[in-house]
């Protein structure tokens, strides 16, 4: 569907390659500025699991398809580079603190000047503006401000931290959104865009409507209904219920001979404390694979909470395939003697610079004796 938009990509972490990444699943072009000679390629691996590094699905959750083009962008020359590539851009993507690419000259100002259809996109944590846009933060801390991190909880009411980054995830999608909608924007008024996109923006609104609805006169507290909970299963598993209509509530109650309870379908764990006990131990009668049965034998909200470690092979995964859509490559030493990069990382510097800056072989051989680039990769 993108077929023929190009994007540079300046961004770091996981928000903006999250972007560019959907935006190569569509078909878009992306050409990833990196950094040289520090490349910063293999230093989040160490976080990952030794599967992880070996396959390189650490490195393909956020960059697959990118092509990566290595500049030093301490040089006049790399920085020239940049901007060069950048201009023939339909999108530029960064994720730096604001103004650090202005420092650079690579900032929207600076291109819109020769590039006014350019669609250039910021994903920051905080902003461009507001009392917080030039600090650091990390997803948890995207989670914290915006309100998100509060209604998740555990039993004893403590904020709950999540496996996954969901503020970086949820980001890159919608900063991946913000610029298809600014390409059609483009094809229909021929305007470029400038998008400030940033995390903090995105959860907090999705926490707008809880908050004003959270109140002591009206509550969104679902996870307080006897009908909308997890249980623990006969072999120590989960499954979860999540019965909020009356018509899931009265079909499960029936599927399990309890039609006494179907007037319970609104009734909160508090106002039902022995009902609750009663299903807890109902859920405890049988194993997960059982549940999971009935859950596709009556249509009640009721499905298997799956585990990471049989992810591959859950129902939902093997029926859509979903296992196999994804890159995996070969096992393979994420590092090699001599080879700074991970085996699994392809350098296009010296390919896409002959394509897209039509330089020469003596060029190239110029730039790389001089550190602006580096070597053809062995």
């Amino acid at each position: 569907m993108l077929t023929g938009v190009t994007v540079v990509d300046f961004s770091r972490h996981l928000p903006g390659p999250i972007c560019t990444m959907r935006l190569a699943d569509l078909g878009a072009e992306v050409m990833e500025i990196t950094s040289f000679p520090v490349s910063d390629h293999g230093k989040p691996i160490h976080t990952a699991s030794r599967e992880a590094r070996e396959t390189g699905a650490f490195y393909l959750r956020s960059h697959r398809n990118h092509k990566s083009i290595s500049l030093n962008l301490r040089t006049d020359e790399g920085k020239a580079l940049a901007f060069a590539l950048a201009r023939q851009a339909d999108v530029v993507v960064e994720s730096f603190r604001p103004g650090v690419l202005r420092h650079l000259g690579l900032d929207y100002d600076s291109l819109w000047e020769v590039h006014p259809s350019v669609i250039y996109c910021s994903v920051t944590g905080y902003g461009q503006s507001g009392e917080m846009y030039q600090l650091g933060g990390n997803d948890l801390n995207i989670q914290a401000v915006s309100g998100f991190l509060s209604a998740m909880r555990d039993n004893e009411g403590k904020p709950v931290i999540t496996d996954l980054p969901l503020a970086d995830y949820a980001v890159g999608l919608y900063a991946c959104e913000q610029v298809c909608a600014a390409l059609v924007q483009r094809s229909r008024t021929g305007r470029g865009a400038y998008l400030d996109i940033a995390s903090g923006d995105l959860l907090s609104s999705w926490m707008g409507l809880h908050a004003i609805l959270n109140t002591k006169d009206h509550t969104l507290a679902r996870k307080g209904l006897l009908s909308y909970q997890v249980y623990e299963t006969a072999d120590g598993q989960y499954v979860a219920l999540a019965a909020l209509e009356e018509k899931f509530w009265h079909n499960f109650c029936r599927a399990v001979g309890r039609q006494d309870w179907e007037m319970l379908y609104q009734a909160t764990v508090d106002e039902q404390a022995e009902v609750h006990e009663d299903l807890k131990t109902l859920f405890l009668s049988r194993t997960q694979s059982e549940w999971s049965e009935l859950g596709m034998e009556v249509d009640c909200c009721l499905t298997a909470v799956e585990e990471k470690e049989n992810w591959a092979e859950s129902l939902f995964v093997t029926s859509r395939e979903i296992a196999y859509t994804l890159p995996y490559l070969e096992r393979k030493e994420a590092f090699s003697p001599g080879h700074p990069s991970p085996a699994w990382y392809t350098d296009h510097t010296h390919e896409l610079l002959k394509k897209k800056l039509h330089l020469t072989e003596a060029e190239l051989g110029r730039l790389q004796k001089h550190g602006v680039i580096p070597a053809i990769p062995s």
